[in-house]
């Protein structure tokens, strides 16, 4: 049996894409478990890049089942522009997903409700993707307005529900906003089962074909969207996802046990990067962050969204590491960093003249935190053509292990460029 899960370990967009694009080719099985479409992933190899933002990366690997965990909300629409792309693109790949009946729908009050509240937060808005994600995730706890894909897929169930719901919505939206777009009932049920006839053939009980799976000796694959920063309940709320986005929402989003993994893989980039609002101690927010932005192309997958910038924090990633309990760390993006000058990484906060280690757990304390820095010299060298560790330039070997260092995780992987092969592995993959 092999299980094995890569997470992110900062505030997203870690290039968590290309570490399990690596590791697809040796598993049977690809997992996404939580999240929907506000998460994405690009994918580049023979000279063409894949943006993915709901479908699993092992899509783009043709003998690999690709499942979509009942821990996922999913916007119809969107998955099925998504795979229209891949099937324009080349990639047969309609017959190798699997959705989970019991994953959440995305509909169109969830947008409109939460441009809604984003409008009444003003200036304390939280940077949310517009997407409904967590709306939707809100309607899924509280129960009494829920949609999953089971319901989606059974027509009279379906119209049922969305006459039921659209009232008590426009109610609510028209409180919120009175310049709300007004919904129309028919049209939503006309639309989404147009939606559904395509979708039904893909909607199974997946945990029942997972539990099976993993009897049967296959070897599956976990995806994490988002970063565990970014975690509901462990991340630096209020400004994180609607999902357990760390290791912790494995099981929950899937019904795997826990316990049955293998390996837990950590992705951190070179230096660390944030979308939307909230703390982040380690920030440049000048001109040098600027050149990592333009550099690393520090722009969103799903939104295009500039991405805020800043040296690599160690408390945090270490923080992370922790509670997701992982194995080893990949660190992606380094060739960014070449020609910098001297870098820095943050060992430890100082809040308030008390030095810690430990990730506050109040955003205001975080707010306070200022880094304490530890300065590593850089290099100039172009390392995007280097495939062994002891190849690259000496500065950068001492920077990849004062990482792991203060992370305190063997780092197994290096990437020195966006493609495939643009990878250092220092020690051997799962199935490798």
């Amino acid at each position: 049996m092999s299980v094995t899960s890569v997470i992110g370990l900062q505030w997203g967009d870690e290039a968590k894409g290309k570490v399990v694009d690596l590791l697809t080719e040796k598993h049977d099985v690809v997992i996404r478990y939580q999240g929907g479409n506000n998460a994405g992933h690009t994918v580049k190899f023979s000279g063409n890049t894949y943006k993915l933002s709901l479908l699993p990366t092992g899509m783009l690997q043709s003998h690999v089942q690709s499942v979509i965990g009942p821990g996922v909300v999913v916007n119809p629409e969107a998955i099925l522009n998504e795979l229209d792309s891949l099937i324009a693109g080349g990639i047969d790949c309609a017959k190798r997903l699997m959705i989970s009946d019991r994953a959440h729908v995305i509909c169109p009050w969830h947008h409109l409700e939460e441009a809604a509240f984003e409008k009444q937060r003003g200036s304390k808005a939280i940077g949310t993707t517009m997407r409904g994600i967590g709306t939707c995730y809100r309607e899924k706890v509280g129960r009494f307005h829920a949609i999953r894909m089971g319901d989606l897929i059974n027509k009279d169930r379906f119209a049922d529900k969305v006459r039921e719901i659209v009232p008590f919505k426009q109610i609510v939206l028209n409180a919120l906003d009175p310049d709300s777009e007004q919904l129309n009932a028919d049209r939503i049920i006309e639309d989404y089962s147009a939606c559904a006839d395509r979708l039904r053939p893909m909607v199974a009980d997946t945990t029942a074909w997972l539990l099976n799976a993993l009897e049967n000796n296959q070897r599956l694959l976990f995806e994490g969207a988002q970063g565990s920063l970014l975690d509901v309940d462990h991340g630096t709320f209020p400004y994180v996802t609607s999902s357990n986005s760390s290791g912790c929402g494995i099981h929950s989003g899937s019904g795997i046990p826990e316990r049955a993994i293998d390996t837990m893989i950590g992705v951190a980039k070179a230096y660390t990067t944030r979308v939307g609002g909230g703390p982040f101690p380690t920030e440049l927010d000048n001109d040098l962050g600027q050149q990592i932005r333009v550099a690393g192309n520090e722009f969103g997958t799903v939104t295009g969204r500039p991405r805020r910038c800043g040296w690599f924090d160690a408390v945090a990633t270490r923080y992370s590491a922790r509670i997701s309990g992982v194995d080893s760390i990949a660190v992606a993006l380094l060739d960014v960093l070449s020609g910098l000058g001297e870098l820095n990484v943050c060992e430890a906060y100082n809040v308030n003249g008390e030095i810690t280690r430990d990730l506050p757990s109040c955003p205001d304390a975080l707010r306070l935190a200022k880094p304490v820095l530890r300065a590593v010299p850089g290099w100039t060298e172009d390392i995007t053509g280097i495939r062994k560790f002891a190849d690259l330039p000496p500065n950068a070997q001492l920077y990849i292990q004062t990482i792991s260092e203060l992370v305190e995780r063997p780092v197994q992987l290096v990437s020195v460029g966006p493609d495939r092969d643009q990878t250092i592995v220092i020690t051997p993959l799962p199935g490798f």
